[in-house]
């Protein structure tokens, strides 16, 4: 039997393939026996469609020639009527042109057969129209062979039709090769999105932006306080984390985000989600927004979610829980997190529980998460560890170290360090600092150590500080430096001062004042010791009164020494007093050191002693003497017991 192949037919299957390939829906490019999927276009009848042609005027043209007893017809009648669904009408022309030699109408009737559930006779004809060169049947006919489990005989037909050109074998021939884990997926993956397959350019999408991140990050990675933590967005997450945004190390997510950008393009729902986080990830919001929202019109819940996120962080909150009821309602479970978190933020806590347990019947496990910190936020303890060991048996690392805390709070060391320890061993940096506050309580300090030096690592500010006054301890200054500047940086007022002292030791003994010297400038050491003061630290701040008044900035080492002495610090006073009696307001500064002495301060007193025996107030003199004696240091005891005695002999006198 000669099939034919004359220029006209080869025309129409590239047009088809390529409309085809611009609009049939992933879900149909991968369903059996879908018509669009392997319908062969079959030529036309020497006159030519025209555009103004209705369809019905095509069939009965093409009835027309076909009753004629013209191939080329009887051939394209049949593959009207078989996407029309008219099986019974498709099957006697397609049969016709077949038995004539026509490779389109072969392909096609194996269409037809494999719609009415005869495979293994669609397949045969598949065979003959693949074997004259109908790409569309090698795919059928690989697509066959992979669904009956004879991959050597599916990746044959399927590189027929890729080498062919043909979108979809490409696509199906990748999708074998990939499921195989072979490294030539890619290739035609590529050749398929070229030709506009949007799932192809999706998948190519995913491979290019895996490689690059494995590029970058290697191919293997994947006196305080108890830290509890809060509700944040990681316990109720947005958007999905983006792979390296274009322009960072590697150069190929560029061309990554292009594919994702031509796939949502087409319309691919989950192209546009990604697209729209790889955006949001490089601060492109409003472009990140336009994705996301295409996504989430299109069904996609995780992008109404992430959407909700980004409509939140902009102020609109009336709008963010629009999209999250929206993903909600369509069972994402971070969506009935974010509303659970909305309404437990305004107060209505029923109303947040009903959402975080809808979170959880959605498999999200961060809903028992939050109701455990709902609960204990209420202090219903009980129902709060209750919820905690549910997450934290379902592997949530966070509820793991929040029911450690819970348990350590309650008396229960020993239950608490098991839960504190899987929390660290699964990343929770919070848990393997809590494991550091553990142990230095049974005085373990070496391996309290281990653990703060772990969350250290990891960018815990308060476990650098830990590791720096060990470092100190040690005295290991470098090691102390680095991870004090690492906690300070982090905010740490006390990492601050430590390193301004730090600092402050090495600075040469000033020399002599020279009258008329120009003012000198701000030490580093002088700049942590202020931003320490800034955040309330108090003996930074008479610290930095002190650097001041050495400088010759009375009015700023007033101000530091009174903001010092306000908040308690019996130093700030005392300097505060020293300077106002230099200044000439000895009543202001005898109250300074009334607070300060009353305080415990031993020179406070001495200098109250001083005051009252000028005045000559020899009882009030005494009084104070005997707060200073008791107060020392060594010196000051001395001075104040000779002052006493001097005052006890005027008295005597």
């Amino acid at each position: 039997m000669v099939f034919m192949g004359d220029r006209a037919t080869l025309l129409e299957t590239g047009r088809f393939v390529q409309r085809h390939a611009r609009n049939a829906a992933d879900e149909i490019i991968e369903a059996a026996g879908a018509v669009d999927a392997v319908v062969d276009t079959t030529a036309t009848t020497g006159a030519t469609d025209t555009e103004n042609e209705t369809e019905t005027e095509v069939e009965a043209r093409h009835r027309r020639a076909a009753e004629r007893g013209d191939l080329a017809a009887m051939s394209a009648l049949g593959a009207l009527l078989l996407r029309r669904g008219d099986l019974d009408g498709a099957e006697p022309y397609l049969r016709g042109a077949t038995a004539e030699g026509d490779r389109a109408a072969a392909n096609n009737l194996g269409v037809l057969l494999h719609q009415r559930g005869y495979a293994d006779e669609a397949a045969g004809w598949w065979r003959v129209a693949a074997v004259a060169g109908s790409a569309p049947a090698a795919h059928a006919l690989g697509r066959h062979h992979r669904e009956r489990g004879d991959e050597p005989a599916a990746e044959y037909w399927l590189r027929q039709a890729a080498e062919q050109g043909h979108a979809l074998g490409a696509y199906a021939l990748a999708d074998l090769l990939e499921h195989r884990g072979d490294v030539g997926a890619e290739r035609w993956l590529r050749a398929a999105a070229e030709q506009g397959h949007r799932e192809a350019a999706y998948r190519l999408a995913l491979a290019l932006e895996r490689r690059a991140t494995e590029t970058v990050r290697g191919p293997h990675e994947t006196g305080t306080r108890l830290r509890v933590p809060a509700g944040t967005r990681d316990a109720v997450a947005g958007a999905p984390p983006a792979g390296p945004a274009a322009g960072e190390p590697g150069g190929e997510p560029n061309e990554a985000e292009q594919w994702f950008r031509q796939a949502a393009a087409r319309g691919h729902r989950r192209a546009a989600l990604h697209l729209g986080a790889i955006l949001e990830h490089r601060g492109e919001l409003k472009e990140a927004g336009r994705w996301y929202l295409s996504s989430a019109k299109e069904g996609e819940a995780k992008a109404a979610c992430a959407l909700g996120f980004l409509l939140r962080d902009a102020g609109d909150e009336e709008s963010a829980a629009v999209w999250w009821l929206r993903a909600a309602q369509d069972g994402d479970g971070n969506a009935a997190n974010a509303l659970g978190a909305l309404h437990a933020a305004r107060g209505e806590q029923q109303t947040a529980e009903r959402w975080y347990r809808a979170a959880m019947d959605a498999g999200d496990v961060n809903g028992a998460y939050n109701l455990g910190l709902l609960c204990a936020a209420q202090d219903r303890i009980p129902q709060a560890e209750q919820w905690y060991r549910r997450a934290a048996y379902a592997g949530h690392r966070e509820a793991a170290n929040a029911l450690a805390v819970l348990l350590l709070q309650a008396g229960d060391a020993n239950g608490a360090e098991p839960w504190f320890s899987k929390a660290a061993e699964a990343g929770s940096v919070d848990a393997a600092f809590n494991l550091g506050i553990l142990h230095a309580g049974r005085d373990d300090d070496r391996t309290a150590l281990v653990w703060y030096e772990r969350a250290a690592a990891a960018g815990h500010t308060e476990a650098a500080l830990q590791v720096g006054i060990a470092a100190l301890r040690d005295g290991d200054e470098r090691t102390a430096e680095r991870h004090l500047r690492c906690a300070a940086g982090g905010g740490s007022a006390e990492a601050a001062f430590r390193l301004a002292s730090v600092l402050d030791a090495r600075r040469p003994e000033p020399g002599p004042a020279v009258l008329g010297a120009p003012r000198e400038e701000k030490s580093e050491c002088e700049e942590w010791y202020e931003r320490a003061a800034q955040q309330g630290h108090r003996r930074a701040q008479v610290r930095v009164g002190m650097l001041a008044a050495g400088r010759g900035d009375l009015a700023e080492a007033d101000r530091w020494y009174r903001e010092a002495a306000e908040a308690g610090s019996r130093n700030g006073a005392f300097n505060l007093g020293l300077l106002l009696a230099r200044e000439g307001s000895e009543r202001e500064a005898a109250l300074w050191w009334t607070r300060a002495a009353r305080a415990g301060h031993g020179r406070a007193a001495l200098r109250l002693a001083l005051l009252a025996a000028r005045r000559g107030e020899l009882t009030e003199g005494r009084h104070w003497c005997a707060r200073a004696v008791e107060l020392g240091p060594a010196e000051v005891a001395e001075r104040a017991a000779r002052l006493s005695e001097a005052l006890h002999q005027e008295l005597t006198a």
